[in-house]
């Protein structure tokens, strides 16, 4: 009985995460698309600049070390920063602005046009994550979101330039699709680096 109960729990949990993994794949080519698009801005000397609630803050900071700090020798390090990883600022902005200005607020002051804006929300609906990427959005700077869900209120911002949906409404699963498709941003920004002739006639290092 224990040993059947059990069975039936590890099968609905892998059929939890089953469509929505395959669902990650499906959309392969807006994955590609963004890469190549956030490639170009490190390529033009841009800075990609994460930021989330909770455990989307600490997604923001592997998201960052990935990049500044390659696990893979050879890999070129690439311009980083989290906006949830200072304290002092993240509570000083609030105390003064409210906390739908905590992320927007630090990129008024630091953004320049060629940065790359990545927000993450598990529903899509975190008031300073959306408050963000309307303010990257108006600066000119490429605009990522990683949600979940039907993407909430950030999905519904038009002309953001890339919105990547984890299909599901379960956040564990949310979660754990984010962090596979942050992780293959990386790895396809450096594939485009390393083709001659496709961010300029040739390769840097």
């Amino acid at each position: 009985m224990v040993a059947e109960l059990t069975g039936a729990q590890v099968d609905r949990a892998f059929q939890r995460r089953t469509e929505p993994t395959r669902a990650l794949g499906q959309d392969a080519e807006a994955v590609g698309r963004a890469c190549y698009d956030m490639a170009l801005r490190f390529h033009r000397g841009g800075r990609l600049l994460c930021f989330g609630n909770g455990s989307a803050a600490a997604d923001a900071a592997h998201i960052v070390v990935e990049f500044v700090h390659p696990v893979i020798m050879g890999k070129r390090a690439l311009p980083a920063v989290s906006l949830a990883n200072d304290a002092a600022t993240l509570s000083g902005i609030t105390r003064l602005g409210g906390f739908e200005d905590s992320f927007a607020a630090q990129l008024r002051l630091h953004a320049a046009a060629d940065d790359i804006a990545l927000g993450i929300s598990a529903d899509g609906d975190c008031p300073n994550v959306v408050r963000a990427l309307r303010t990257a959005q108006e600066a000119g700077l490429l605009t990522v979101a990683l949600v979940g869900g039907d993407g909430g209120q950030i999905a519904r911002i038009e002309g953001l330039d890339h919105v990547l949906v984890a299909r599901s409404d379960d956040p564990r699963v949310v979660k754990e699709i984010h962090v596979t498709a942050y992780h293959v941003l990386w790895e396809l920004v450096h594939v485009f680096f390393e083709q001659p002739g496709v961010l300029a006639p040739s390769v840097l290092r």
